[in-house]
């Protein structure tokens, strides 16, 4: 069975264009391994030189953030959703408005 995986714009190019694609099932870690055999390089935007998830890349077993649970040793069962959700950073800073 597979699990889907939710692809963030940015990581695109690695999927094709494609949105949200199939991964074999398991612990998170064997997910984005199953993710990067078939889109290589891919892994590499998510993990780090260690193999630890990006500082700035966020990820969700369902509605579940991993790094609350139990990380890259997550299980992600056949049929569930990965989403794979870069931080977003910065914007204007707010006007200093008065009040009264």
């Amino acid at each position: 069975m597979t699990v889907s995986v939710r692809i963030p714009t940015i990581l695109r190019t690695y999927t094709g264009g494609a949105a949200e694609v199939p991964a074999a099932e398991g612990t998170l870690r064997e997910v984005i391994a199953s993710l990067d055999g078939a889109y290589p390089g891919i892994g590499g935007r998510i993990l780090d030189g260690e193999g630890k998830l990006r500082r700035f890349v966020n990820v969700y077993v369902g509605d579940e953030d991993v790094r609350f649970s139990q990380g890259l040793d997550t299980q992600v069962p056949a049929g569930a959703q990965v989403s794979v959700i870069p931080a977003v950073a910065g914007g204007a800073p707010v006007a200093n408005i008065g009040v009264g």
